[in-house]
């Protein structure tokens, strides 16, 4: 007896099928409700003080920063939304399963804000604690409370490590490519 396995058409299908409700359920669950204004509030607000308040004189730098660090928190947001490890039960927008208003709003310019203002390795990493702490402790339930935010096979306690971490390597990482850079010049 031969196994049948899924087809790539088939998988398509079943893809779209998944947006198709995706859509469905984002228009008539997520669009302007108290949870879409507040993710359309995390998403540009932060920018627009950043703007205002960021070191023009180190912009490329604190963007390079800040640019790789979105990428390594989209990366791991999907894992853990491909995982089942967490889900978002709204949506700013419907074509993707990440909380984009979070993860590329307030959380990378939080971590914009402790790069420019802790540029010492010592002071970086205390304040990256700190942040970490509310952002694991104080702002994750508070999203959990509000419904923006679903844990599925996970525990707060397992995003201190990451939070951690993530801004520790991305600071390590421009550093050494800036490091490079002054070499090279």
């Amino acid at each position: 007896m031969t196994e049948k396995h899924p087809t790539y058409e088939e998988i398509r299908d079943v893809h779209q099928q998944l947006y198709d409700m995706r859509l469905e359920y984002w228009i008539s669950h997520d669009l302007f409700t108290f949870q879409w204004w507040l993710l359309l509030f995390v998403l540009f607000i932060p920018w627009i003080i950043w703007g205002i308040f960021v070191d023009k004189r180190k912009i490329n730098k604190i963007l390079l920063f800040g640019t790789l660090l979105t990428i390594l928190v989209i990366m791991l947001d999907d894992f853990g939304v491909e995982k089942h490890l967490w889900s978002y039960p709204y949506q700013l927008i419907n074509i993707m399963p990440r909380l984009v208003a979070i993860d590329q709003g307030i959380i990378v310019v939080a971590h914009m804000f402790l790069y420019q203002y802790f540029p010492e390795w010592k002071r970086f990493i205390i304040a990256n604690i700190v942040m970490a702490l509310v952002f694991t402790f104080i702002f994750e339930p508070l999203t959990v409370w509000i419904g923006i935010y679903k844990l599925e096979n996970w525990h707060y306690i397992y995003s201190l490590p990451i939070y951690i971490m993530k801004a520790v390597f991305i600071k390590w990482l421009v550093d050494e490519l800036i490091s490079k850079k002054k070499v090279i010049e």
